[in-house]
């Protein structure tokens, strides 16, 4: 009777090895069923498709933003529970926000830095060392820019491109150095009518400039070399009804392509501070009527401030005015909105971005004209 248990244990025991030995090594010629040697696999549940993300629109405004530290820095890392708009003073909703910075979210097109050196209106003496300064600010760093850049020069003769945007600051350089800039043909020594001569002549450079720039995408840093063109303001200037409503249709016509163009104006100039130095900031504040409108009020440094660019100098060293200027490209914040409804043609409206950190500063424009 054991021999009779112990061969029934054996085979038991044997059992089990020899059928996984028929599973895992079928005899040859032998055909196998796959789907019935395969291990059953339990039914998993569907998988909760994920509802799509709210499609973000973008308003019909578009703002640059750059957000300044007290030292004038840009400041980057900031999202948009940190920013609030104002419309006339009245809470807008911010509808698309984007950052971007120089290492993690560059922006494409990258940011176009377009100098122009200003022969018209800057004084002859200057002239040379302007070119010089900023040959200096082009060769930092081994000549390698930071932005695509591109030069401008107007003078007596027009407004002339010099090259296509480039990263070699070493050629722009040899380019700048080599510009034959001679003596313009109206002096200050004309007088008024050598003055409105400049201006008109200014006007019409700096509007084919933006008009030329406008039409490429991405963001625009234009920085003016010079002190900009004169602000025709005093007893001997007088401005008729007509020539008000040229002066109010061309401060429209610069607001509207300087914003929707991408372009902020940055205004930078050697020299000493002088008398009329700061006239402009009595000019900041947008024209809402036509009878209001001043020439000065397209002085070049009220387009800067508007535009949400800066105003550096004077001073003796160019080339820092210049670096400071480039720093804005580094870091900033696109954001949109739609405005209210218009009751008429050109109706002004003041914009503000506050931002919800203290000792920050946004610089966008400072405002818009509004059509129904």
């Amino acid at each position: 009777m054991r021999s009779f248990h112990s061969v029934r244990f054996v085979l038991l025991l044997c059992l089990p090895a020899m059928a996984w030995a028929q599973q895992s090594y079928p005899a040859a010629g032998t055909a196998t069923d796959p789907a019935a040697a395969a291990p059953q696999t339990p039914a998993l549940s569907p998988r909760p498709v994920p509802e799509p993300l709210p499609e973000v629109r973008e308003g019909r405004i578009k703002l640059d933003v750059v957000v300044a530290d007290k030292s004038g820095k840009p400041v980057s890392g900031l999202e948009l529970k940190d920013f609030a708009l104002l419309d006339n003073n009245l809470p807008g909703k911010i509808l698309s926000f984007q950052a971007f910075d120089a290492t993690i979210q560059k922006p494409d097109p990258p940011v176009e830095v377009i100098l122009v050196i200003d022969t018209v209106n800057l004084p002859f003496s200057q002239v040379s060392i302007t070119r010089q300064q900023i040959a200096r600010f082009l060769l930092e760093n081994g000549g390698h820019l930071a932005e695509p850049t591109s030069l401008f020069v107007i003078n007596d003769a027009g407004v002339t491109a010099r090259n296509r945007p480039t990263l070699d600051g070493g050629a722009l350089a040899a380019e700048t150095n080599q510009l034959d800039v001679g003596l313009r043909s109206t002096g200050r020594a004309a007088g008024a009518w050598g003055a409105i001569e400049r201006f008109s002549a200014s006007i019409k450079m700096f509007t084919a400039i933006a008009d030329s720039e406008a039409k490429k995408p991405g963001r625009k840093l234009l920085i003016w070399a010079g002190p900009g063109w004169p602000m025709l303001s005093g007893p001997n200037i007088e401005t008729s009804a007509k020539g008000q409503q040229e002066i109010f249709n061309r401060i429209v016509q610069l607001s509207d392509k300087l914003r929707q163009g991408h372009i902020s104006v940055y205004s930078v100039a050697l020299g000493m501070p002088g008398i009329g130095t700061f006239l402009y900031q009595e000019y900041l504040k947008g024209v809402k009527k036509v009878e209001k409108a001043d020439s000065t009020d397209l002085a070049l440094k009220v387009l800067a401030i508007q535009s949400g660019g800066r105003v550096l100098g004077p001073d003796n060293d160019l080339t820092a005015q210049l670096d400071k200027c480039v720093d804005d490209a580094s870091a900033f914040y696109t954001l949109s909105f739609d405005p209210p409804r218009a009751d008429k043609p050109n109706e002004y409206h003041d914009l503000k971005i506050e931002v919800g950190k203290p000792g920050l500063t946004a610089l966008t424009n400072t405002g818009y004209y509004n059509q129904p």
